[in-house]
């Protein structure tokens, strides 16, 4: 089929989706548009200039003058990223939830007593209290130590004499082990705080649970 021909078959239907088209952006309500803009203040216009297409704005009917709509100001790549952050930030909190809520299904499942659930808790309690004793222990053992060291050497400098650079290694040495041995029996014993809080927060929560699952009456 030449072109010609083609084009001839295709201008009555051009011809019916004119008035087609035009029908339908006759039916389309008219709108007005007011908006805030920097240097004029509050516009309002029967069309939207490209400029303002991302800003906020009130859309009222033409017909009726009611306010038909708004639109908020289209964010920022920053407001974009903030939004997206908060979006991720929700969800991590609702799979927290989530994960909360079925730990403590599991945890009422697990345990049908109080007593089985505390026994799981003085296990625990037992194994730091031993790391706090023993960092007591080497604490209290390291500085008796290096006290002894300390008195050598003040004993060797009060009689003129200088203090071998062995002496000097071992007190070093010591020191350092010393502020290890202290770090770490702070640290268990913030550990030994924070289980006992634990052990208090989940008995009261699972004193909660098993009232809340017992039938009453």
């Amino acid at each position: 089929m030449s072109r010609s021909i083609l084009a001839l078959l295709l201008i009555p239907l051009a011809a019916t989706a004119l008035p087609a088209q035009a029908a339908q952006d006759k039916a389309k309500p008219k709108k007005l548009y007011c908006w805030n803009d920097p240097k004029s203040g509050r516009t309002c216009s029967d069309a939207l200039p490209p400029d303002q297409v991302n800003s906020a704005r009130d859309e009222f009917s033409a017909k009726s003058g009611m306010r038909v709509g708004e639109v908020d100001q289209a964010m920022s790549a920053d407001e974009r990223a903030e939004a997206a952050a908060a979006a991720a930030q929700a969800r991590a909190d609702k799979a927290a939830e989530d994960t909360r809520r079925r730990t403590e299904q599991a945890m009422l499942l697990s345990y049908p007593n109080e007593e089985q659930l505390k026994r799981v808790f003085d296990e625990r309690t037992s194994i730091v209290d031993n790391s706090v004793d023993t960092a007591r222990y080497n604490v209290a053992s390291l500085r008796d130590g290096l006290v002894s060291k300390l008195q050598q050497a003040g004993s060797a400098e009060l009689a003129s004499k200088p203090v071998n650079a062995k002496l000097a290694d071992e007190i070093r040495q010591r020191h350092l082990e010393l502020m290890r041995q202290q770090a770490l029996l702070q640290s268990f014993e913030q550990q030994r705080r924070e289980l006992s809080s634990e052990v208090q927060d989940t008995l009261q929560r699972y004193r909660e649970l098993k009232s809340g699952s017992t039938p009453t009456g």
